[in-house]
């Protein structure tokens, strides 16, 4: 986050004729915070608190901030997927003659096999299973132009992963290379997708909407005679550019895309997974919980729980992307409503659908953060959600 932030937030505040108390009391703010950023003793906060004070200030977020980064995954995090980064920054020997080569087959079977791996959040098996194979991938193709689109699905995917687990720097040089090698428009797109959601984990809110803005554009279809691909594509796109929008306070621009990407989800009719590829599973019910967490960076807390009510429980599929981001503000908002005990069994719902995911996400940190903050006696079964997450008690 820029050094500047207390500048501008003090020029702003100015220009607004607002006192810092009064900026406290209109975005929820602390005082203290506020004064800590203007006398620049800190030159940093959460993006959530830069869009608060955004907010109450009706300016967009980036013109308080420049970037804001992500927390970055911990020491023991970054070692766990040390032979992924070495994997993807290894040059191969073309001279060299491996003990068995890779083929075109093997390498495709064994995309097919664990691609499955990634859907399931198996993490474990995937820092075993992926270095290998991203060699092999790398080998084949210098031998066989074949597998060029097996590489960049490979990449994409890797790209999804190392986001996911906050490894970005990784990522970023997993989608580059996937976009460089993507040999249709399509397969671009879907790696762009990917890229808009690792800038907005990164922060950087003006990237991700500038990039999703662009090819939102490129691939918008006529959706009279769309393909389920082209619709996906198209969809996903508005909703990266809707998730940017909302977090710089923009929430006009934010239901434009969403009611463009309705509007796909509604010519596809159902949840739809192009091409058996469940990055880009697509439809009303992922429309549906891209608008409930939209509600939930606006702090609209009521409207989150109406919305979640509205979206049926059999339709949740367990993948990280979707259900269990929903579930986290569905978590979020009855703390804040101070209904704690719907927020904690959310939690466990999220803890036994997929208990690799929770440590990767610092939003979960923060929600149970906030949660048992508020509670006078911490539970057994507290602490261990708070084990899970690495969050300090």
């Amino acid at each position: 986050m820029s050094a500047h932030l207390g500048e501008r937030l003090h020029d702003t505040r100015k220009r607004r004729g607002l006192t810092q108390r009064e900026l406290s009391e209109l975005s929820g703010v602390s005082l203290s915070l506020i004064q800590k950023l203007e006398q620049g003793e800190r030159n940093n906060t959460r993006l959530e608190t830069a869009r608060q004070l955004a907010h109450a200030l009706n300016i967009p977020t980036t013109r308080l901030i420049t970037e804001h980064t992500e927390t970055p995954a911990d020491p023991d995090t970054a070692n766990h997927w040390a032979p992924i980064h070495a994997a993807l920054t290894a040059t191969p020997d073309p001279t060299a003659t491996p003990p068995e080569a890779p083929t075109y087959d093997g390498v495709r079977d064994a995309l097919q096999a664990d691609t499955p791996l990634f859907a399931t959040d198996r993490f474990d098996t995937l820092t075993t299973a992926l270095p290998p194979l991203l060699r092999d991938t790398e080998t084949l193709t210098h031998t066989d132009p074949r597998a060029r689109p097996l590489r960049a699905r490979l990449l994409e995917l890797t790209g999804w992963l190392m986001t996911q687990t906050r490894q970005f720097d990784a990522a970023e040089l997993a989608l580059e290379r996937a976009l460089d090698d993507a040999t249709d428009h399509i397969q671009a797109a879907a790696t762009i997708n990917t890229q808009c959601w690792l800038l907005l984990r990164r922060g950087k809110l003006a990237q991700a909407r500038e990039l999703a803005v662009h090819w939102a554009d490129e691939a918008e279809p006529r959706i009279s005679r769309a393909t389920p691909s082209e619709l996906s594509t198209w969809g996903w796109l508005l909703l990266r550019l809707s998730a940017a929008a909302i977090r710089d306070n923009r929430p006009g621009e934010a239901e434009d895309a969403l009611r463009l990407a309705h509007a796909a989800a509604v010519a596809l009719g159902r949840e739809c997974t192009p091409e058996g590829d469940f990055l880009r599973t697509f439809g009303p019910v992922t429309v549906a919980l891209k608008r409930t967490e939209n509600a939930m960076v606006a702090a609209q807390s009521h409207k989150v729980l109406t919305l979640a009510s509205r979206i049926p429980a059999h339709s949740l599929k367990p993948t990280s992307n979707n259900r269990n981001r929903h579930l986290l503000d569905v978590a979020n908002a009855p703390t804040q409503l101070r209904q704690y005990a719907e927020a904690l069994d959310t939690f466990q719902k999220i803890r036994a659908g997929s208990p690799p995911w929770l440590p990767n996400q610092q939003y979960a940190r923060d929600v149970l953060g906030r949660l048992l903050s508020r509670r006078r006696r911490l539970t057994s079964e507290m602490r261990e959600l708070a084990d899970l997450v690495q969050l300090p008690l």
